[in-house]
């Protein structure tokens, strides 16, 4: 599909010319800086938002959001959420944002309401305008999709993007373990999804109890074209007046900056030009980049084989689903009933290979959780803590290989497995016959042998 940038957008080169933004989204208790919008502050129980002023009429779209979440609980509140609505959500008790609403809200969640231990996680929840949200349960019951992922405290900043097309919503998260911003992986999928033609795109973050900084980066918007079509153009969208307001501010700000640079640089001559000390890597620099690039190297494996395991656990999901319903059709009563048993044995090897696919994600995960920690190690983290956490992402990695050959194994006809040749028989080296002949010819040389040495010590003594 092709990607047209819409003006349904707010980033870096916003926040410094606050006429600029305000004209294009509407700031609701949020707190705009030089680089950042602050959703919600690190503070009990504060709420705010962003939405668009006008609505867009995009029927295929995507976003990319890319934020931050940081605290320094173990556990973090509320969360985020990224909307798309016929309305404003303007205030309410759903993440900052108005309950009740008309159209798709995909939840950062990041506290766990319901004692389930499933947060940090990420849902896609639609609502036709008529449901309360269920804020106890962590929306359980109307979740559509959702995924297990920890946005909080990253190296990095966290980047979602999120594609509407022909009525498929897709959820892609890159959670902030590499500088790689196409670094996305699979989180959650929603087919036959249908959402208000025309609507306002919002993100919204509220705390509770417990407090993070909510802070957005930047939110992006594209209108999705499909291959062959013509793209709509940018002119038709913007009228002249606006254009030439924008194009006013800009050369005003331009000017503005530029400005501040001059005078930057003749208060500040010694600073100009490149610090020789930054030319040059110093040791610990060196040390900290092997690491990371060895960090990187490892997050990449592990994704690829993640992908593979998703690919395995979509297959087999489809094949349990196919054979479920192929019992349920024939019934406990058909004539068939030696086929059902065999559908029946299918059925639970299918289950047993799930388990153990998940098993390995569950292993995977608590390997990326390593590999994770290592980027921040402590004061008094050296070399030993980083060997520590290397020997364990060895071993977990051992331990998926080992899952993954005992998979295979099982997966294998018993007819095709591998056996281990049988041993020969083995060869009896010695009868009785000629045991016992051995043992009187020794015997016999034994005594003969005392009889002599005797004889020898007698003649001895008579000679002195």
């Amino acid at each position: 599909s092709n990607r047209c940038f819409t003006k349904h957008t707010f980033r870096k080169s916003y926040f410094l010319e606050i006429n600029v933004f305000s004209s294009l989204m509407a700031i609701l208790d949020a707190i705009p800086s030089s680089d950042q919008i602050r959703i919600a502050p690190s503070l009990k129980s504060q709420r705010g938002s962003v939405w668009t002023k006008t609505k867009a009429a995009f029927e295929n779209w995507e976003l990319e959001v890319t934020f931050r979440v940081t605290g320094r609980s173990r556990i973090g509140a509320d969360g985020l959420a990224v909307w798309y609505t016929e309305n404003q959500g303007l205030e309410g008790p759903v993440f900052g944002s108005a309950d009740m609403w008309n159209g798709v809200g995909i939840f950062f969640d990041s506290f766990d309401n319901d004692g389930k231990k499933n947060n940090p996680a990420i849902v896609i929840i639609g609502n036709n305008g008529q449901i309360h949200y269920d804020h106890q349960n962590d929306g359980a019951n109307q979740a559509l999709s959702s995924c297990q992922r920890d946005f909080r405290n990253k190296p990095y900043p966290v980047r979602a993007k999120i594609t509407y097309y022909q009525k498929t919503l897709t959820v892609m998260i890159n959670n902030g373990f590499t500088p790689d911003k196409n670094d996305y992986e699979f989180c959650a999928k929603v087919e036959n999804m249908i959402i208000p033609a025309q609507g306002h795109f919002g993100i919204s973050a509220a705390t509770g109890g417990l407090a993070d900084d909510h802070d957005v980066l930047s939110f992006l918007t594209f209108q999705l074209t499909e291959p062959g079509k013509e793209p709509p153009t940018v002119d038709k969208e913007i009228s002249e007046k606006e254009k030439e307001k924008y194009q006013e501010e800009f050369e005003h700000f331009q000017q503005e900056l530029d400005k501040k640079k001059e005078e930057f640089q003749k208060d500040h001559p010694d600073l100009q030009g490149h610090p020789t000390d930054e030319m040059f890597e110093s040791v610990g620099d060196r040390e900290l980049r092997q690491v990371f690039e060895g960090q990187n190297r490892i997050h990449l494996e592990i994704k690829q084989l993640n992908r593979q395991l998703d690919m395995i656990l979509d297959e087999q999901r489809r094949y349990v689903s196919s054979l479920t319903e192929e019992i349920s059709k024939r019934g406990a009563g058909a004539p068939g009933q030696t086929f059902q048993q065999e559908l029946d044995t299918v059925v639970n090897t299918q289950h047993e290979i799930l388990r153990q696919v998940n098993e390995m994600k569950n292993s995977m995960s608590e390997t990326v959780r390593l590999v994770s920690g290592i980027a921040h190690p402590g004061p008094a983290a050296g070399v030993y803590d980083t060997t520590q956490h290397f020997n364990d992402i060895k071993e977990h990695l051992h331990i998926v290989k080992r899952d993954i050959d005992s998979l295979a194994q099982r997966s294998m006809p018993s007819n095709e497995r591998p056996k281990c040749p049988e041993l020969p028989p083995f060869p009896s080296c010695l009868s009785t016959v000629h045991f016992v002949i051995f043992v009187v010819v020794q015997t016999v040389l034994f005594i003969g042998y005392i009889m002599y040495r005797t004889q020898q010590e007698a003649a001895a003594k008579k000679f002195f």
